[in-house]
């Protein structure tokens, strides 16, 4: 941006650069005069002849300027080429650290619910346990139910058989009246 601003600081003096003409790099009377904001020089300066610069000359230092800082300006450009690259895969690197990162985290979620998922398997398969255990008793108590009442049925059966053997034995041990012939 520096450049820029002094480009356009020199373009009253000298021609556009990609015109064939030649550069005038003189210096005229109007520029070393004071200006009116500019303060009385205590000494005063002599005015110069404009000097004027060759074309070749020009174009050989402008060469020797070029050669002389093009190569380490095109080094640090390729240096910041391959930082930009370096940075580039620093980030992606990082981006790839904090994915696995967030794995583990996940990881370590999955293994609490993994733990938790055990525990509560364990306490279902002891439910599972209980009910079997209860299923298996009532049956049980279902069948000395059932045969319980099956004797009990039985008991009373006997019971009334006994009990109308009785009578039936009462009956024939009562006596009988005769009959008159």
């Amino acid at each position: 941006m520096e450049t820029e601003g002094r480009a356009d600081e020199g373009s009253s003096s000298q021609r556009d650069p990609q015109n064939t003409g030649s550069y005038d790099f003189s210096l005229t009377p109007q520029d070393s005069l004071p200006t009116e904001d500019s303060q009385p020089a205590e000494k005063s300066v002599p005015i110069e002849e404009p000097i004027v610069v060759d074309r070749k000359a020009i174009e050989k230092l402008t060469e020797g300027l070029l050669s002389h800082y093009l190569p380490d300006l095109y080094s640090s450009k390729q240096a910041l080429l391959e930082l930009n690259q370096n940075q580039v895969i620093l980030l992606d690197t990082l981006d790839q650290e904090v994915t696995k990162f967030r794995e583990c985290n996940s990881l370590l979620d999955l293994n609490s619910l993994f733990t938790e998922a055990k525990f509560y398997h364990g306490k279902l398969v002891n439910v599972r346990k209980d009910m079997i255990m209860l299923h298996e008793k009532t049956t049980k108590l279902k069948k000395r139910a059932l045969k319980l009442q099956q004797q009990r049925q039985k008991e009373a059966m006997e019971k009334e058989q006994q009990r109308d053997k009785e009578l039936e034995r009462e009956r024939q041990l009562i006596a009988k009246p005769a009959k008159r012939t």
